[in-house]
């Protein structure tokens, strides 16, 4: 048997049996949510739900992930170092979703989970000189690897939670963000990547069927925070270390999505004199329904672009000649978007009040209509 095709079995029996266990594992989760109280009640104008929901179905992703993990995955130091980190941060997020937690505190943790996976050997090193005038084709970070790991990895394990506002919005996303990463290391040669996710996808996927609108369950902070971490830890160990001429540019077409609406909503709010903490309106899927457009819309609009900015990712990858020009088309076509969307709705995005999420906001629940024609309810983790 060859590599090639022993990493193909290995991936898609990863990727199905992760899909199994989180599909099956769900409806034992929800019965687990009612019992413990773990439940999203709607008590103010921010959740649009009418009756209680659950929300710790990240558990069924996580038991998925985990157990395929396992059984096909080379458990080597760095590996270790990820899943330790995971399980801090599954843990934070699971008390979190049934008592919630003080932000800082959740900020502190997960950096401390972001530091377990440094110290076992999981860091951004070296980037791609965007220098293309130097004679230097990469950067080495030295001492500097450290901080610049645990800021990516704490970012990116919260960007997840910042866009998970409609039903089915942040498991679909992370699912073609999953797949747009597994594709890239199986390019380049990197096979324990490209192993572990595909368990991410396959969990994503199981759990998605009870999460699309209408949802029967919400992933919660165990789910988002723990789906961001995975993204983060494994583009740290298949896509940083991919030294190709645009590969520094890579990690972030794949999760352009969730950073930027990120960044856009820390810094809306601090421009705006307001606790970057503080719950609000404003991000891309509020500004997408204060457009007219229903969920299913805008969720599909929001899986569009997260689609295409992956296969922008994949073709920078491959396709050597192609790439300055396709990152510029790129870059012009998210410019065009992410202009029409901001600006589209202006002063439509006020704030409310609401509790905050992950370690910033809890940005769940979300559009201005209680229900669409088709009886579907806003998701609220």
């Amino acid at each position: 048997m060859t590599d090639e095709i022993r990493l193909i079995i290995l991936v898609l029996a990863s990727l199905a049996l992760s899909f199994i266990i989180s599909f099956a594992a769900t409806p034992v989760v929800k019965t687990f949510a009612h019992r413990i109280g773990a439940m999203d009640v709607p008590k103010d104008d921010r959740r649009m739900h009418n009756v209680p929901i659950a929300r710790i179905g990240g558990l069924a992703i996580f038991f998925g992930f985990i157990v395929s993990v396992l059984l096909f995955a080379d458990i080597n130091m760095q590996v270790r170092g990820i899943l330790l980190g995971l399980v801090v941060i599954v843990v934070l997020g699971l008390i979190d979703d049934i008592q919630p937690l003080p932000a800082l505190l959740k900020f502190v943790v997960q950096i401390a989970a972001a530091l377990i996976t440094v110290w076992h050997g999981v860091r951004i090193e070296y980037i791609t000189n965007p220098n293309i005038f130097s004679s230097e084709p990469y950067l080495y970070l030295g001492v500097l690897s450290v901080p610049v790991t645990v800021i990516w990895i704490v970012a990116i394990t919260n960007s997840v939670n910042f866009i998970d506002g409609l039903d089915g919005l942040a498991v679909g996303v992370s699912s073609i963000a999953a797949f747009s990463m597994l594709i890239i290391a199986v390019m380049v040669s990197e096979p324990n990547v490209a192993v572990i996710v595909a368990a991410l996808a396959g969990g994503c996927i199981g759990f998605m069927p009870y999460n699309l609108n209408p949802a029967k369950i919400f992933m919660g902070d165990v789910g988002a925070t723990s789906i961001g971490f995975i993204l983060a830890t494994m583009s740290i160990q298949g896509l940083f270390k991919f030294y190709a001429i645009m590969s520094f540019a890579i990690p972030f077409l794949i999760l352009a999505l969730p950073i930027f609406d990120e960044v856009f909503a820390v810094c809306r709010r601090l421009l705006a004199g307001k606790n970057p903490m503080s719950a609000d309106r404003g991000h891309v899927h509020h500004r997408l329904i204060d457009m007219g457009f229903n969920q299913k819309q805008a969720v599909a609009i929001m899986y569009t672009m997260s689609g295409i900015l992956g296969l922008v990712a994949v073709v920078l990858t491959v396709s050597g000649e192609l790439r300055a020009m396709m990152l510029l088309l790129a870059f012009i076509a998210a410019v065009i978007v992410g202009g029409k969307v901001m600006l589209g709705s202006a002063g439509h995005g006020k704030e409310r009040p609401g509790k905050a999420s992950g370690t910033f906001t809890k940005e769940n629940g979300t559009n201005a209509e209680k229900t669409d024609k088709e009886g579907n309810t806003d998701e609220k983790n």
